[in-house]
């Protein structure tokens, strides 16, 4: 394990493969930790990549600086801390990958630095930039039902219960949004370890209020969200993996976020295999990174 003062964080890191290696960063999501990396990270640093796999805010031994910073989830506070791991380890071009809040600060740093990213894989939501301005606007009562841990989030009630055994309430949402990953108890504990950060409940509570503009962000990343509220296009070379079986963010047949990339972009469908996917499917990850990096 690292640490590195990046931005308002000291973020806690893992770094696998040669120092000299094209340099690829992995992000995990909500409720995730780096554990889902384990896999892919071996066969990447064997074929001669620099991985670098941090915990996001809130998440492991990764820790706000400054006890004053708001402990922010949104989208412009991801892709803040990704720009300023890059900037506290001298990287200045690499691939990021990842998947939900992961994959969300991959997409603000591909958007809005592209000349920062030599490549994006971006697994579930392709387009992972959220539309804030039109977050008020429902969806299909099935999209509703599969998000009723955002709503239950946004009131006292969801803030206590995720405090109060936050180890059941994410080891659910493993279940539920991943139907057919039989992964074990050891596998679930090793990542819940993340959730004891004392931040945690706050990040987490704020991002999924934030979303639907029911608090206010961070005056710091207000710059960033305004530019983000223009649904930014991804330039950069792209590569989305979708789940066939994602229990939470199931995508249609017809791609309909292409729209969103004007670089060379591929999609690519994984039958049997739900939200987690660098965890449920690490070749096809591997795949993707790898064809990124040349």
């Amino acid at each position: 394990m690292r640490l590195i003062h990046a931005g308002v964080l000291e973020v806690a890191y893992r770094e696998f493969g040669p120092a000299g290696g094209t340099p690829v960063i992995l992000l995990h999501g909500f409720p995730y930790d780096i554990h889902a990396f384990d896999a892919a990270t071996e066969r990447l640093a064997a074929r001669g990549l620099r991985c670098l796999v941090p915990y996001l805010r809130g998440y492991g031994p990764t820790r706000f600086l400054n006890p004053g910073t708001l402990r922010s989830g949104e989208q412009a506070a991801l892709g803040a801390d990704l720009l300023a791991f890059q900037d506290a380890l001298g990287i200045e071009r690499a691939i990021v990958a990842g998947y939900d809040w992961g994959g969300r600060a991959a997409c603000v740093v591909a958007a809005l630095w592209p000349n920062r990213v030599s490549g994006l894989v971006s697994c579930g939501v392709g387009y992972n930039i959220q539309d804030i301005p039109n977050a008020t606007q429902p969806a299909d009562p099935e999209a509703e039902r599969r998000i009723w841990y955002q709503y239950y989030l946004h009131g006292e009630r969801g803030r206590r219960g995720l405090a109060g055994d936050r180890q059941a309430f994410c080891q659910l949402l493993w279940r539920l949004w991943s139907p057919r990953w039989d992964f074990d108890p050891a596998t679930f504990a090793r990542s819940a370890e993340s959730f004891a950060n004392p931040d945690f409940v706050d990040v987490v509570v704020h991002s999924y209020q934030h979303r639907f503009g029911l608090v206010p962000g961070d005056v710091a990343y207000a710059e960033i969200e305004g530019r983000l509220a223009r649904q930014p296009a991804i330039a950069v070379p792209s590569i989305v993996l979708e789940g066939d079986d994602d229990g939470v963010t199931p995508q249609p047949a017809q791609d309909a976020a292409a729209g969103h990339f004007l670089g060379p972009y591929d999609r690519r469908r994984l039958p049997g295999i739900g939200h987690n996917l660098p965890q449920e499917a690490p070749d096809a990850f591997v795949d993707a990174v790898l064809a990124l990096a040349g």
